[in-house]
């Protein structure tokens, strides 16, 4: 069977443009409150990571436009791969030092997941609910602090909600 060496887009190309914009535009705004913050996965690994998203997303919906159906199920298996490897990044920026009971980075792999549902959903075109989903990923990243700022005052020394709660290691 031959392939094609171009397959002609079922989109229009402004709606291809216009979709993966809005994920790198939506990225870059989650990965700059993380820049801002002096944290790692800052502006690029954000827009990159909502702009890898949207172009998996959206080459296999064209590739089940080509083939002649909307296959439901090829698009779940590449928003399930799509999220697991990003699962993998994610984990990478988590660190727990064995000399203390906190965990570090949770914060931003979460938000380098959420940057990836972004992504997925400004491929498939649901780029409406990625911008809802941005201002409020933002309001929880900045309100989030002085919640657990509060928190931190009712008990000293405890740690805040996010924090993970174990004896060390070596006592």
């Amino acid at each position: 069977m031959a392939f094609p060496t171009e397959i002609a887009l079922s989109l229009p190309t402004h709606e291809v443009v216009f979709r993966l914009g809005v994920a790198t535009v939506v990225g870059a705004i989650i990965g700059l409150n993380r820049e801002l913050r002096h944290k790692p996965a800052g502006l690029r690994t954000q827009a990159l990571v909502t702009l890898g998203a949207a172009v998996a997303t959206l080459v296999i919906s064209e590739l089940a436009a080509v083939g002649g159906g909307y296959d439901v199920s090829a698009i779940s298996r590449v928003i399930q791969g799509v999220l697991t490897g990003v699962g993998f990044l994610g984990g990478g920026v988590i660190l727990r030092d064995p000399h203390e009971t906190q965990v570090h980075g949770l914060t931003t792999a979460a938000s380098i997941w959420i940057s990836s549902t972004l992504g997925l959903a400004c491929g498939v075109g649901l780029w409406r609910l990625a911008l809802a989903v941005t201002l409020l990923t933002l309001a929880v990243l900045h309100i989030g602090i002085w919640i657990e700022k509060a928190f931190r005052r009712f008990g000293p020394g405890e740690p805040s909600p996010t924090e993970e709660r174990r004896p060390p290691l070596n006592p």
